[in-house]
Parts: C-alpha cells; structure tokens; sequence
C-alpha cells in the first residue's frame, strides 16, 4: 500500500492508502500537471503541459506536446514505468492525454487517461 494522492484521512481518520496500480496512475498524473518550479526541492519536476491548453491547436503542437509529455514521464518515472505511447488532444480549455505504459514491477500493461 501507498499513501494516496491528494494526500487526506480516510473514514478512520488515518492517512489514506492506494493500492500499487492506482498509485501509479497517481503518479502519472502529478508529473503531467505539475508546473515546473512549483515543488521547493525538485524545481525541475512537473512537464509544461498546461501551458498548452490556451495555445492554438496544430499538429505540431500536438507532436510537441507528446514528446514533452514522454521526456517528463521517462525523466520521473523511468523505473517505474517505461511509456509506450502517448496521445494528448486540446479541446477549447480543456486537455485530455492518454497514457500507454508497461508497469515495470508486474509487466502489466495500462492505459490511463487524464483530463483538465
């Protein structure tokens, strides 16, 4: 078991727990959605993804952003996941990526998906 993301109380009012595939998925989606800079003692973690979601939309951006996404997973993530795919699409103010991994610790693939 893992400390859950966000981290809060569960119902007996201890510090709530994951299991490991959720805590994965939970994982994923602090490195997509933190800014760098935001966290004091990793100022280089997070991706710069959300500060696509007002740029306008075009292939490249699209390339760009998957690329980014990929590099920031592997950089974080690497030994936990290896990224086999990623798809982001920008719809108006809203951002949806979709995550392909092989969880290293149980072979297993998943797909998780995440929306802003």
């Amino acid at each position: 078991m893992q400390i859950a993301f966000p981290f809060h109380l569960d119902g007996r009012g201890r510090t709530a727990e994951t299991g490991d595939e959720e805590h994965l998925r939970q994982l994923i989606e602090q490195v997509l959605f933190t800014q760098p800079g935001e966290r004091v003692n990793r100022p280089t973690f997070g991706s710069d993804l959300m500060q696509l979601v007002f740029a306008p939309a075009s292939d490249e951006l699209a390339t760009a952003a998957q690329f980014m996404v990929q590099g920031a997973l592997q950089q974080w993530l690497g030994d936990l996941i290896q990224v086999e795919a990623v798809q982001v699409h920008s719809e108006e103010a809203s951002l949806r990526v979709t995550v392909q991994y092989l969880a290293r610790r149980d072979q297993q693939r998943r797909v998780a998906v995440f929306e802003r």
